[in-house]
């Protein structure tokens, strides 16, 4: 095996799917007998809606989703108050998805799972990791299998295992951040009777929020939260409950708020990624979105680096991936204190930036923008999405594990990359230009010189 992942989470199996439709095999390790259960993070942004719709799974994700309800207030009277945390926006040319999709994470797992088997790979469940080991040949794990232990071999390794991640503790990685022993929550997925699926219904208490019950599509559950105190026990749920009647109390959890995140995303031939690498509030729904990207991200270097490409390429990882931690690190947590000093808009979710369609590489090693004033879409940004003569979108071309390299008024052929032309005002170019996007559908190169060997000498370099 080329790569072992540890952690078969949304962010790792979406990691293992990247490395084996791109023909390197890994083994995905779960210490649980089965898929981690639970609604957990249930919200899908739009950047994330990409990966999927790349992976070949968005048309599972949609049809088994539901865009956010209204929230529905429950006042002390006895009335009601409608708001939205964000209005209903329609696709633009460049954004096919541009609202939060809702999606229990145990679905998610399942669909991620099942594209995985398609692609032939596979989960090993039961499966706990005793001892790590590495030098200069490669990864050594030692593995106890339903209480066989084992070793395996392999080139890296990724801990995808979560905020309490073996893997990082093997490392000796710190986990830098807080506790906030003040913030904690009762999560569970239960089913009441006798309570309108159409809304996600709070029901306030002084400045905060005594109980909330959001309804999980495709299933017959709700999610509950209820604000526990710092060194209280859970009450009953059934004592949480306002309308309706408790039929059934699926999976739970407390919640503490951690704000946490490493400072290295690397040790020699060791990654961490998602949860083992950086932990947020669920303010925002930035966790489990951040974690699927860092696997994007990771996914298709690892690959070319497992066949053959530059060794140097696995060290924009880190360089590419930690100020996105920390950004998003810095929204969830102010979300966090606008709902914990009870403000009035604290349930609004209409920042743009909570949509990570903004996120880009631009200071990357690997971003080059070769033109004098650069305009419209540079060298490390997303590729929009937009009209493609050739494919119909833009998104039907990029589409896979391949480079691409978009034509914008020019006409150009590069040996072993997949070409198509685009009208320039699409991406707001002023005369003819090449972009050339990287797997991972951001831009690597962009370039004015209509030169097959421009785009060839870089794909030597980070490919």
């Amino acid at each position: 095996m080329s790569v072992i992942v540890v952690g078969a989470g949304p962010t790792g199996l979406v990691l293992a799917c990247e490395l084996h439709r791109r023909g390197v095999p890994c083994r995905l390790l779960e210490r649980t007998p089965h898929l981690p259960a639970g609604s957990r993070g249930k919200g899908i942004q739009p950047r994330t809606q990409e990966i999927l719709d790349d992976l070949g799974v968005i048309e599972a994700v949609r049809a088994a989703g539901a865009d956010y309800p209204t929230l529905r207030i429950h006042q002390p009277d006895g009335g009601v108050h409608d708001t939205r945390m964000d209005e209903v926006h329609p696709a633009t040319s460049d954004a096919p998805y541009p609202n939060i999709w809702m999606l229990p994470q145990w679905k998610l797992g399942e669909i991620l799972a099942q594209r995985l088997r398609e692609l032939g790979g596979d989960i090993q469940f039961d499966a706990d990791v005793l001892q790590i080991h590495q030098d200069d040949a490669g990864v050594r794990v030692e593995v106890a299998t339903n209480g066989v232990v084992e070793e395996y071999a392999a080139d890296y390794l990724v801990g995808a295992d979560g905020g309490r991640s073996l893997v990082r503790k093997a490392l000796g990685v710190d986990f830098l951040g807080e506790t906030i022993e003040s913030v904690r929550m009762l999560i569970a997925d239960v089913r009441v009777d006798g309570l309108s699926r159409d809304f996600w219904h709070i029901w306030p208490e002084g400045q905060g929020v005594r109980l909330a019950l959001c309804p999980l599509p495709g299933t017959d559950q709700f999610q509950l939260t209820a604000p526990l105190a710092a060194d209280g026990d859970p009450a009953p749920i059934e004592d949480l409950l306002v309308d309706g009647k408790l039929l059934d109390v699926g999976w739970t959890s407390i919640y503490r708020a951690n704000v946490r995140m490493v400072d290295r995303y690397r040790v020699g031939r060791v990654f961490l990624a998602g949860d083992a690498a950086h932990v947020h509030s669920p303010a925002g729904g930035q966790g489990l979105n951040t974690g699927i990207q860092d696997a994007y991200n990771l996914g298709w270097k690892l690959a070319s680096v497992v066949l053959g490409g530059a060794g140097d390429l696995l060290d924009s990882y880190q360089d590419e991936r930690l100020p996105v931690a920390a950004g998003v690190l810095g929204i969830s947590t102010a979300l966090l204190n606008k709902a914990t000093a009870g403000d009035a808009t604290a349930h609004r979710r209409d920042d743009p930036d909570l949509k990570q369609l903004g996120v880009g590489y631009r200071d990357s090693r690997l971003s080059i923008d070769e033109r004098t004033n650069p305009s419209g879409v540079r060298a490390g940004d997303r590729a929009p999405d937009g009209p493609c003569p050739d494919t119909g979108r833009i998104f039907d071309a990029l589409r896979g594990p391949q480079w691409t390299l978009l034509a914008a008024g020019a006409s150009v052929t590069v040996p072993g990359v997949t070409t198509v032309a685009i009208d320039p005002a699409t991406y707001g170019a002023e005369r003819p230009t090449l972009y050339l996007v990287r797997p991972d559908g951001y831009v690597g190169l962009v370039t004015e010189m209509i030169d097959a060997s421009r785009v060839t000498s870089y794909l030597r370099t980070y490919s």
